[in-house]
């Protein structure tokens, strides 16, 4: 226990020490005024001179040095009482603010480097990468330090069409891509799950913590580092009722939070953050910084872009508060610098919504008397947290979740600290949410007095059906049986269940060690039961899901009362002794409710009869009910006296070849890139009982709370080319036939009328009702969830998504139309550009092609496929000399790809 402890304990010091060190977007309205580092002077270069490449590796192993000094502070937190904790996060937080100077002026100068045009821009740019991928004194987690700095030279380097250029761009992105597996295996290492890493520029060394903190503790100690950073000392305030001066988290009633979000508003994540908190129809308060709302000046006041994004925040019904004009240190401000800090973002507020909230938030929390006099005077009031989220600090979603739950098991209650300015942040918040409703929060809104439990946010619409997956774990059974001891053997079970298992850890991120598989003989009755009992009923918790799904014989028996049940029929079952041998519905029902999983869901790709199944989910107000209601669905083949029909493409049988072709996207009805049960079933049933005999039923068991089970689709990242699988003809024509069937989705690009593809499409429409069969021959309407509102950002990746299934399935005209889309809602969208360059390609449009190609490159220069795209399309056009450039391209990026060969005997034909 005190191993583990402490790795949580190392665990949120490193990540936190890591987020301090990349911490690059902090005030995204600032002027460049007021950006620009106080020695920004001292480090600018005559325009005709090389940039002052010297100063590079330097200047980075400064930054390292308070990176390194954070880590030490954090790590050491073992042991301490409460009051050194905060005292060394406090300093920490003024190392992280000292060090923001060093970032920007050592960004400045890689920026210089490459804007400029002299000729050993390039070496010098690869001589920093060269220290940060190989520099012998550099640990793994070091190299984190220099993540957004990598990534601000990334997008300068787009701008550098010389093929140098693009070469650093490419190696800049392998760069980042062993940074993100730096990440995934510390966190690996602290959730005690050890892997192998591959190797890309930077080498992994994997060390673990342990030596890296050991080799840290030489360098530094701890008690030095508090001597040379003073500490910044809060403002005593008593805790207990509020007297007015202060509001504080601890104050609450149990079991109640309030979200707050500091330092925006943001032009992207501002808006994303508000997406989801009205989904969850969750009310918060947004600090705001005032110089990312606009300037205020010898007493008026200038809104900028931010004040848009702040009005659009006050229109959703959150609360606009005042968090500083500059985001200072106000505890070591005074007179009248610290009541402009105060006042003017008030200002600034009020031009933006008379209805500001009259609340403060003092940067960093720390606050003087003459700050606190001020505010009373001003009328507003501090408002303090005693949830850290860490999020500004910790770049890993899953581990700011942690912390949440973590501090909140102590707190009981609280004042939640966010910032809207970070994109992990956005990714932490749905799970967090899902988490507080399934754990039974209440939510507290601003009501201009004090905050009070709200149902909903103001103005939201009442009867929106949303829905999150958050599971914690994900587990799953397969089962499939072809060689029958005593039964018919089958042709298509076990390659339905490899196929399962295959899109299940692919697709939807399942770890294979959690997907329990059992073909042929190890299907037996005492295999299947021990899988359940001893496997997923000790291992799976409150808040995981359980997907089963079987594939094989079922069979069903009348009974002496003359009632159905059903039966699935195990490897070892014997025709003559199914009520003794075979395991009945019955039995599964005990197994679903013996489960401790939050949603179950079971798909029986074998026709029988007999199991009461109860109305399929259909609240329609259940995104908090769903995270607090047990769920457990059953989805079925088809009845009694009906044969599975195994004629579907690949070998599989017709019924799983729907259900897989469903999870792939097409069941996502409301276009919200979430696949519930209900969804589900309301693509596969209508979709196979059209082109076969059977009538697959769908519903909860007894015992179910009307929870419903969640897969998440991924966001797809593939770039086109001609090495993308495409369905075979069979394939295609029973997808045409099952969706001739299907339930009508969301609108999309692909099915609007020309006219209304003129403006972003937005899935609003609520998808029909769908008849349903039980498993006792009656017919129920189940209603597929209504869509959620969501951002342009996400609304074009499902743009995109959808117009990848279509070109696979050779619909290239409709493909274009869908890429077309999510150009529109993301014009730098470098995915979808490539994307719809390949659609007219298939369309033999090749100028047309090499155009969209062309953009593709803009936007990301050194994805190599994109230019053996462009040069098959000019090569289409006679545009031999261009198309020979572009072959030449992807050659010096991919001179080892598979193809390679191909390129090379192109060029060749071109006569290069």
């Amino acid at each position: 226990m005190k191993t583990k402890t402490l790795l949580y304990l190392i665990a949120a010091g490193v990540i936190l020490a890591v987020g301090l060190a990349v911490f690059s977007i902090y005030h995204q309205y600032r002027t460049p005024a007021a950006t620009a580092p106080a020695s920004a002077a001292a480090t600018s270069a005559s325009p005709a001179a090389p940039a002052p490449a010297a100063q590079l590796i330097p200047a980075s192993r400064e930054l390292l040095a308070n990176y390194r000094k954070i880590i030490v502070l954090l790590a050491e937190d073992k042991g301490q009482n409460q009051a050194a904790q905060q005292q060394a996060r406090s300093i920490g937080q003024a190392i992280f603010h000292d060090n923001q100077n060093r970032r920007n002026q050592l960004e400045q100068l890689l920026q210089q480097i490459a804007a400029g045009n002299h000729a050993k821009r390039h070496e010098e740019l690869s001589q920093w990468l060269d220290f940060v991928e190989s520099d012998p004194d550099l640990f793994d987690a070091d190299r984190l330090a220099f993540r957004e700095l990598l990534v601000s030279l990334q997008a300068a380097m787009t701008r550098d069409s010389a093929l140098a250029g693009i070469k650093l761009h490419k190696r800049i992105g392998e760069d980042l891509d062993a940074l993100a597996e730096i990440e995934r295996n510390y966190e690996k290492e602290i959730q005690q799950i050890f892997s192998q890493l591959g190797t890309r520029s930077i080498e992994l060394k994997r060390e673990r913590w342990e030596d890296y903190l050991a080799k840290l503790r030489k360098l530094y100690q701890r008690e030095q580092i508090m001597k040379e950073y003073g500490y910044i000392q809060a403002y005593p305030q008593p805790v207990g009722k509020n007297d007015g001066t202060e509001i504080l988290g601890t104050e609450l009633p149990p079991k109640t939070v309030v979200l707050t979000f500091d330092d925006g508003p943001h032009r992207r994540y501002s808006d994303e953050i508000a997406a989801i908190l009205k989904q969850y129809s969750v009310p918060a308060v947004f600090f705001s910084v005032g110089r990312n709302i606009g300037q205020y000046d010898k007493g008026a006041a200038k809104l900028e872009a931010g004040a848009d994004v702040s009005r659009r925040l006050r229109a959703a019904g959150h609360a606009l508060a005042n968090h500083s004009y500059t985001h200072a240190q106000l505890a070591k401000t005074s007179g009248e610098t610290l009541k402009a800090e105060i006042l003017n973002t008030d200002n600034l507020l009020k031009a933006v919504d008379k209805e500001r909230a009259p609340l403060f938030r003092f940067p960093y929390g720390a606050r003087n008397g003459e700050g606190m006099q001020m505010l009373s005077e001003a009328k507003l009031t501090s408002v303090m947290w005693n949830i850290d989220s860490l999020d500004w600090a910790d770049p890993v979603p899953e581990s700011i979740v942690e912390r949440v739950f973590r501090t909140l098991e102590k707190e009981k209650r609280g004042i939640i600290l966010f910032h809207d300015i970070h994109e992990r942040t956005v990714k932490a918040l749905p799970k967090i949410l899902q988490r507080l409703s399934a754990e039974g929060y209440a939510f507290a809104a601003w009501d201009g007095n004090g905050f009070k439990v709200v149902k909903g946010t103001p103005g939201e619409e009442k009867n929106k059906v949303v829905v999150d997956s958050g599971y914690s774990n994900s587990w799953a059974l397969l089962i499939g049986i072809d060689d029958y001891a005593k039964w018919p053997k089958l042709h298509y079970a076990v390659r339905d269940t490899e196929a399962m298992r295959q899109t299940l850890i692919e697709k939807f991120g399942f770890a294979p060690e959690h997907v329990i598989t059992l073909t042929n003989g190890a299907a037996t009755r005492n295999g299947i039961l021990a899988a359940f009992h001893e496997r997923l009923q000790h291992s799976a918790k409150k808040n995981d899901r359980i997907f089963v799904f079987y594939a094989g014989h079922g069979a069903t028996v009348k009974l002496s009362s003359g009632r159905d049940l059903g039966y699935i029929i195990p490897a070892d079952a014997d025709p003559k002794q199914v009520a003794a041998e075979a395991i009945p519905m019955t039995e599964i029902q005990n197994i679903a409710e013996s489960l401790s999983a939050r949603h179950v869901l079971f798909v029986m790709d074998a026709c029988y009869s007999g199991l009461g199944l109860t109305r399929g989910a259909g609240n329609p107000n259940f995104l908090r009910e769903n995270a607090k209601r047990l769920g457990r669905q059953m989805l079925t083949a088809g009845g009694a006296d009906q044969l599975v029909a195994d004629g579907g493409p690949n070998g599989h049988s017709v019924f799983t070849w729907a259900l897989l072709q469903g999870m792939q996207g097409k069941a996502d009805l409301n276009g919200d890139g979430l696949i519930t049960a209900t969804e589900l079933a309301a693509w596969v049933a209508p979709s196979v009982s059209a082109v076969s005999q059977q009538t697959p039923a769908f519903g909860s068991l007894p015992g179910s709370e009307g929870g419903d089970f969640i897969f998440e689709l991924p966001s797809e990242t593939e770039f086109i080319s001609p090495q993308t699988a495409q369905l075979s003809n069979d394939a295609i024509a029973l997808n045409s036939k099952l969706a001739a069937a299907r339930p009508a989705p969301a609108l999309t690009a692909a099915s609007a009328p020309a006219a209304v593809t003129e403006t972003a499409i937005k899935p609003t429409q609520k998808p029909a009702p769908v008849l349903v069969k039980d498993l006792h021959g009656g017919e129920q309407k189940i209603t597929p969830p209504s869509a959620i509102p969501s951002n342009n950002r996400q609304l074009a990746q499902r743009a995109n998504d959808r117009g990848l299934q279509l070109f696979k399935e050779k619909q290239y005209a409709k493909a274009e139309l869908e890429f077309t889309e999510a150009l529109k809602l993301r014009p730098d969208f470098s995915q979808a550009a490539n994307n719809l360059g390949f659609s007219f390609y298939k369309q033999d449009k090749y100028l047309e092609a090499a155009r969209w190609y062309e953009k593709a490159l803009q936007m990301d220069p050194s994805r190599a496929i994109a230019w053996l795209n462009l040069g098959d399309a000019l090569a289409k056009a006679e545009q031999k000399d261009k198309a020979r450039k572009a072959y030449q391209t992807y050659l010096e990026l991919a001179p080892k790809s598979a193809a390679a060969g191909y390129v090379t005997s192109q060029l060749e034909k071109l006569g290069a």
